[in-house]
């Protein structure tokens, strides 16, 4: 098993730039099509405390769901909008990159995964 692990959407080009990278730093990560296979409520905890960033930055603001399930609304909770990329996959922006299941970036631009490589 890798140290590494992707959130990947194979029809991303960012997504497909970052795989691509650690590819070229002889990195195979684990890869997890999330929107075959949701993080659950708990995962997507683990990965924004890893990230360091709240839930309204990992959201996607350009998707239909953004819109249908009023997500701009500045009064919902942090469990409101996890609970939101659970049903919704396509609302987490992606690639995220995770190091060791404890460091964690994501991928935008495909660049900063550098940022966790040593």
């Amino acid at each position: 098993m890798s140290d590494y692990l992707i959130y990947h959407n194979p029809r991303c080009s960012k997504s497909r730039e970052a795989l691509q990278g650690l590819r070229d730093c002889g990195i195979e990560p684990e890869i997890r099509l999330y929107l075959d296979e949701p993080p659950s409520a708990e995962e997507l905890i683990k990965i924004l405390a890893a990230l360091g960033i709240p839930a309204r930055n990992l959201l996607r603001s350009g998707e239909d769901e953004y819109a249908q399930e009023n997500l701009s609304d500045p009064t919902l909770s942090e469990s409101d909008l996890i609970q939101a990329m659970v049903q919704h996959p396509r609302l987490i922006e992606r690639p995220i990159v995770i190091r060791d299941h404890t460091r964690a970036v994501l991928g935008r631009p495909p660049e900063r995964i550098a940022e966790i490589l040593d």
